[in-house]
């Protein structure tokens, strides 16, 4: 099953926004705050998020759009990154990602159907020497093949 986006409350929304306003430069802040509470930002709580800090739907979007750990969707139980930085590239992982995104059956940002791995491009894991790389779970792992990344894959799902 897919994650599907939350739709908080209202009284949560403004909850969430006021508690941020008296902060210097409380976007970044009310963005944290709705992904750690809903696993997301949630589409229908960026009007009030715009209206409340006086930006546009735009701008707002520009700033989420920028920082690529906000989510409109909740993740999947496991998080895979696939480095895309030059070091990795020069060794395969062009090759790495299509092979993992063609075995889940997603494209970048996707979700199993079954809601276990979300799949997501991240530029640089600091392991160049040990290239290509990825990150499942937060956690790091280097000299990555398609056969090894299917046996981690397969560790996850399970």
């Amino acid at each position: 099953m897919t994650p599907h986006a939350p739709a908080p409350r209202p009284d949560d929304v403004a909850a969430i926004v006021s508690a941020h306003l008296h902060l210097e430069g409380p976007l970044l802040p009310i963005l944290h705050a709705f992904q750690t509470e809903y696993g997301c930002v949630p589409e229908n709580v960026r009007p009030a998020i715009a209206a409340a800090l006086n930006i546009t739907a735009a701008e707002l979007h520009g700033v989420m759009s920028f920082y690529h750990d906000f989510r409109d969707m909740p993740a999947g139980r496991h998080v895979l990154k696939i480095c895309r930085a030059e070091a990795c590239q020069s060794v395969g992982s062009d090759d790495l990602a299509a092979s993992a995104l063609a075995r889940l059956g997603v494209e970048w940002h996707g979700t199993t159907q079954d809601g276990a791995v979300t799949v997501e491009p991240v530029y640089c894991l600091g392991l160049c020497a040990c290239a290509p790389a990825v990150m499942i779970d937060g956690k790091v792992r280097g000299r990555m093949d398609a056969a090894r990344l299917d046996a981690v894959l397969d560790e996850v799902r399970t």
